[in-house]
């Protein structure tokens, strides 16, 4: 992600969430956080799909990761997904985690597919309703399961469709 993507990010994370960042948190976590990596999937130029995470220590905490509406099923948040966790790999990340609203289904069927599993609640974590936050946590990924997990999803992207 770069300053110039913030108008289509924003577009995205007011179309996505109740409660969007503002510009400025978006700006500083591009120039001054060094735990941060932001990436955005592009299609045809136009940014359709975002997501952050900072690399602390041994973890990597998904931060925020949104596809746009018109855009969603159709692998884009998968790809994007295992974009950052390939990228948390390289840079010595042992897990990853996060947290997602415990009304969001779709997204967390998308974390539990790529081994993220409930590990706890964070009680009235979003501002907007007080709603509890799932903490989620994937597997080690130096498991041989995960693997060859990562390594199947990413094949079944790649395959051909009606494959």
């Amino acid at each position: 992600m770069r300053l110039d993507d913030l108008p289509e990010v924003l577009e995205i994370e007011k179309a996505s969430f109740r409660t969007p960042w503002p510009p400025h948190a978006y700006r500083t976590e591009l120039e001054t956080n060094r735990l941060a990596t932001y990436l955005v999937a592009r299609i045809e130029g136009r940014v359709v799909a975002f997501g952050g995470m900072w690399i602390m220590v041994d973890e990597a905490h998904i931060t925020t990761f949104a596809v746009d509406p018109g855009w969603r099923r159709q692998g884009i948040g998968e790809r994007l997904l295992i974009a950052m966790l390939d990228i948390a790999i390289a840079r010595g990340a042992r897990e990853a985690t996060l947290e997602v609203r415990l009304s969001n289904m779709a997204a967390r069927r998308l974390y539990e597919k790529y081994g993220l599993r409930p590990v706890g609640v964070r009680p009235r974590y979003y501002s907007d309703d007080q709603e509890d936050a799932l903490i989620m946590t994937s597997e080690s990924f130096a498991e041989p399961a995960m693997k060859e997990r990562l390594e199947r999803l990413r094949a079944a992207l790649d395959e051909p469709a009606g494959s």
